[in-house]
């Protein structure tokens, strides 16, 4: 079950597609972050949903946003990823130990071996305001981020 809207977020610290920590605590009182789970590198659905992100950068990336995307991808294949996309965010690396930061944020699917497709909207205070948990191959509205960003 995903934490729930109005707990707080629980913090991570994982390598970046460059292989720098990157820490959700490092955000807190600087930006809000949207936090997106996806299960695979390379496959169709996260691919066009990160597509749609990055198109869309903007919108989703500013002075008081930034975009954070987990999967338990090992770093090196998220650097070809992001290399090939053009994604210019950071693809965090939930690799080892495999899959620690979805299971805190409880949409790790262990039959699988990955993260659920997941979002959550993290306030400047660290506060989940927003997020929804989808079926792996159903992708997210994006849309509704513009939404729960709105909100804040």
């Amino acid at each position: 079950m995903a934490v729930e809207i109005g707990s707080e977020a629980p913090d991570f610290e994982l390598r970046n597609q460059h292989g720098e920590g990157v820490r959700l605590a490092d955000f807190r009182g600087e930006k809000s972050v949207l936090l997106v789970f996806y299960p695979f590198a390379f496959t169709g659905v996260c691919t066009a949903e990160l597509g749609a992100l990055r198109d869309e950068l903007s919108a989703f990336q500013n002075d008081d946003v930034q975009v954070l995307a987990l999967s338990c991808d090992a770093p090196f294949s998220l650097r070809v990823f992001a290399e090939a996309e053009g994604y210019g965010f950071p693809l965090l690396s939930d690799f080892w130990p495999h899959g620690a930061a979805a299971r805190a944020y409880g949409v790790f699917a262990e039959d699988k071996g990955c993260a659920l497709r997941a979002s959550f909207v993290i306030d400047r205070g660290g506060v989940i305001r927003w997020s929804v948990v989808n079926a792996m191959p159903d992708a997210r509205d994006r849309t509704e981020y513009h939404r729960a960003l709105a909100a804040l």
